[in-house]
């Protein structure tokens, strides 16, 4: 599986690496010399390398869901149901 992280998640592609997934930053992307400079841009990059992207950036977010590119969104309210998660583990000790 191919993904493609969103500048705030740079480092983390190094990571899912070490996991087995082909993942790739738009940071170093870019500094590569790919032009992904806007939200359009990194949306269609990833549909044409069939990437997930993972972001935390609501509107690039609702333009994959919108243009059917699969994406994690990590907003606040996937953060909050984390945390709810968490903290459950704490109440079961």
């Amino acid at each position: 599986m191919k993904v493609l992280v969103d500048e705030m998640y740079d480092g983390m592609d190094a990571r899912l690496r070490d996991f087995g997934y082909e993942a790739f930053s738009v940071k170093k992307l870019i500094q590569d010399g790919k032009k992904l400079t806007s939200d359009y841009s990194v949306i269609r990059f990833a549909e044409e390398n069939g990437m997930v992207v993972v972001t935390e950036d609501v509107e690039m977010g609702k333009a994959c869901r919108e243009n059917n590119i699969p994406c994690v969104l990590l907003d606040t309210e996937a953060l909050f149901k984390i945390m709810l998660e968490e903290l459950g583990n704490f109440r079961n000790r």
